[in-house]
């Protein structure tokens, strides 16, 4: 009985093959169709994929040429060709705006641009980009089931752009360029008010412009420690990053002792 059975399954792969390469090689697009419809409801969307490229073109135009699109789409997705997904599922809602798929699509097309999104040490145009998928989603459906998880992804990438920006100033810190960390966490400082790295990046900034402040030539001095104690003030108001608190209470010590000199020149 066991050998029956595998003889059985072998031949029932070798016939299942030997259809799809005569689908593949055949003329007749309906055959294709059929076949890669078969093939998706099985989970064997590369071979589906293969099948619905080679027909798109023909069906454009036709009665099933909204069902083939998705699916063609959906194949992409399934197999995280994630750059393709996006843009097939982005034509898909454009071409069938009052399809029954069209809010499914518009969802895998933000995921799929989601999954593009680099970890947060490289260029994040596509971070951005995603971004703007996943707004245009919220725009188009805010009460969608799938809302959740939009809101996840995109507080997810907002962190990564927020990442981004802290790293720069916070290397710029390290390298001792600190004019350039300044201007990077004023401008982080601005652009992401309600970041949870606020706490570090003000004591960054605040850890830049002591070094600025403490090595400065006599003419800038006096300015340049006023503004590290500004920078100084702003990083206590803020309720975080208690381990760094020690730290600044140390330099702040440093900067009035230097300041205390001009009082006595005055």
């Amino acid at each position: 009985m066991k050998n029956l059975f595998y003889i059985l399954i072998t031949f029932l792969f070798f016939t299942s093959c030997s259809e799809y390469q005569k689908a593949l090689k055949s003329e007749d697009i309906a055959v294709k169709f059929t076949m890669g419809e078969q093939l998706y409801k099985e989970g064997k969307f590369n071979k589906a994929s293969r099948l619905f490229t080679q027909i798109v073109p023909a069906y454009r135009g036709k009665p099933q040429a909204e069902k083939l699109m998705f699916l063609d789409a959906d194949c992409y997705y399934q197999t995280q060709q994630h750059y393709l997904s996006g843009f097939r599922f982005e034509s898909f809602a454009k071409s069938y705006p009052k399809s029954e798929k069209v809010e499914e699509a518009y969802y895998k097309s933000a995921l799929s641009y989601a999954e593009l999104s680099p970890v947060y040490s490289k260029d994040q145009h596509d971070t951005d980009h995603a971004l703007e998928k996943l707004q245009l989603f919220a725009n188009l459906y805010p009460e969608s089931e799938f809302m959740p998880k939009i809101n996840q992804l995109a507080k997810d990438l907002q962190y990564k752009l927020e990442l981004k920006a802290y790293s720069i100033g916070k290397q710029y810190n390290h390298i001792a360029d600190f004019k350039a960390s300044i201007s990077t966490f004023d401008n982080f400082i601005a652009d992401f008010p309600g970041t949870s790295l606020r706490g570090k990046a003000q004591f960054y900034r605040f850890d830049s412009a002591y070094h600025l402040a403490m090595k400065s030539v006599e003419s800038k001095k006096e300015e340049r420690l006023n503004t590290a104690i500004s920078y100084y003030n702003s990083f206590k108001k803020t309720d975080s990053e208690l381990e760094l608190v020690g730290d600044a209470d140390k330099m702040i010590e440093d900067l009035k002792e230097q300041l205390e000199k001009y009082s006595t020149k005055s």
